[in-house]
């Protein structure tokens, strides 16, 4: 076991002991920037205080903590689950222990299902090599060494055989995800990874597995304690992305949200968009990785955690659980009600005000933008190709402060806004 030493520390409050970095990895790791601000970041204390006797969730209160300074780290977890739309805030402690329940058999009978056909479903282990030739019949004696399990006899349905193809890549991509963590020395950690994206690719053959869901997993493994909460909260984190993760012979989902960023830096930054067409850059597909992965790479553990849930916090919408759970019950009112609109995130708030209540951008989109307005400057003086513009936005890494890029977000959105009404 290598020691883990290193520790984030932050403000007055030490945060070790949330996330350690192996020793050996933290040269490597980006500095984080988040702060436990007393006041302003929701405390545990804060967070219990704002449930009812019986359960219910006063959310206008919590999403003004997190909007202001995160969520701390020892109540993530469970605060994700509401701003995910897992739970519903105005349900009782029983109601949702009901459901939590219901959830957990849920999971754990889907894994039965999926251990019944791959063995090494649940058993702590997981593989990196194939388990079965592309035809379906059995591997070759000679590429089986070393593998923990490999099917025996020949497979004729497709939708089995489809999914026990991509287990082995998503083994690959376990191994390599936040390996810098404490938490992933441990090989039953990383087959806990590995368990809930096998199970939901099975769930999701339209989808399949696409390079890129296991970082969004690994964070809600790493909060959640029990595996069928860290499936659900991932399930529900995949609701807002999975679009993104749609890949057919000539297209990419994402390219959806591309399409969208070209759009907001046209209408407000002209001038930086023209550029980026003359440099064949137009279509923007340099930010894919930002947009697929919810700037993991750029950030720090911790800060890309805090950017999510600020992220999530403004863009919440009460009726998210209703219309996940019930999407036949669903009515389509504006909330207008000015105490209805405070149970709204300041960003999803912006559209409802405008009328624009339809599908619309994700505030994601304007995070990316924000980040292309910081280094405005440089890509308009020093890009000469699309290298330039690759390794000029590849400089942030760890550079970025998360409530900042946030803050501008929300002050490009408003300009986008502004702009594109005056058009109509």
């Amino acid at each position: 076991m290598i020691c883990c030493g290193f520790m984030w520390k932050s403000g007055g409050e030490d945060l070790q002991g949330f996330y350690p970095v192996r020793e050996e990895c933290v040269a490597d790791v980006p500095r984080t920037r988040f702060k436990s601000r007393a006041g302003k970041t929701l405390s545990a204390r804060k967070w219990h205080a704002a449930f009812t006797g019986d359960g219910h969730l006063d959310m206008e209160r919590v999403l003004r903590r997190i909007q202001r300074g995160g969520i701390h780290p020892s109540i993530k977890g469970e605060v994700w689950e509401f701003l995910l739309g897992a739970y519903d805030p105005d349900s009782t402690f029983e109601e949702r222990n009901k459901l939590r329940n219901h959830r957990r058999e849920q999971y754990y009978a889907w894994k039965e299902e999926c251990k019944n056909m791959v063995p090494l479903v649940g058993s702590g282990k997981f593989v990196t090599m194939a388990v079965v030739a592309e035809d379906g019949q059995p591997l070759e004696e000679s590429s089986v060494d070393n593998q923990e399990w490999v099917v025996k006899t020949a497979i004729t349905d497709k939708r089995v055989l489809q999914w026990m193809l991509v287990l082995s890549q998503i083994g690959l991509d376990v191994v390599r995800t936040d390996r810098y963590l404490c938490f992933y020395e441990s090989e039953s950690n990383q087959a806990r990874l590995w368990d809930i994206l096998s199970i939901y690719t099975w769930l999701n053959p339209d989808i399949g597995y696409v390079q890129g869901m296991n970082d969004i997993c690994s964070p809600m493994i790493i909060l959640l304690e029990d595996e069928a909460d860290a499936f659900w909260c991932f399930e529900r984190a995949m609701r807002r992305l999975r679009e993104n993760f749609r890949t057919t012979a000539t297209s990419m989902g994402v390219q959806t949200q591309l399409g969208m960023l070209s759009q907001v830096i046209k209408t407000v930054d002209p001038r930086l968009h023209q550029h980026l067409e003359d440099l064949d850059g137009g279509e923007y597909l340099f930010a894919i990785r930002m947009l697929m992965v919810l700037f993991r790479r750029e950030f720090s553990f911790l800060d890309a955690l805090y950017l999510w849930e600020l992220m999530w916090a403004m863009e919440y919408n009460p009726n998210k659980f209703a219309s996940y759970e019930e999407p036949q019950n669903m009515n389509n009112s504006s909330g207008q009600d000015p105490r209805l609109l405070k149970q709204y995130g300041k960003f999803e708030r912006k559209y409802i005000k405008s009328g624009q209540n339809e599908q619309h951008n994700t505030l994601a989109v304007f995070v990316v933008a924000s980040v292309l307005e910081t280094k405005n400057k440089r890509l308009l003086k020093e890009a000469k190709g699309l290298d330039d513009v690759v390794q000029i936005l590849g400089g942030i890494a760890g550079n970025l402060d998360a409530r900042k890029a946030c803050k501008e977000a929300l002050k490009i959105h408003e300009k986008f806004l502004k702009k594109a009404n005056s058009k109509h």
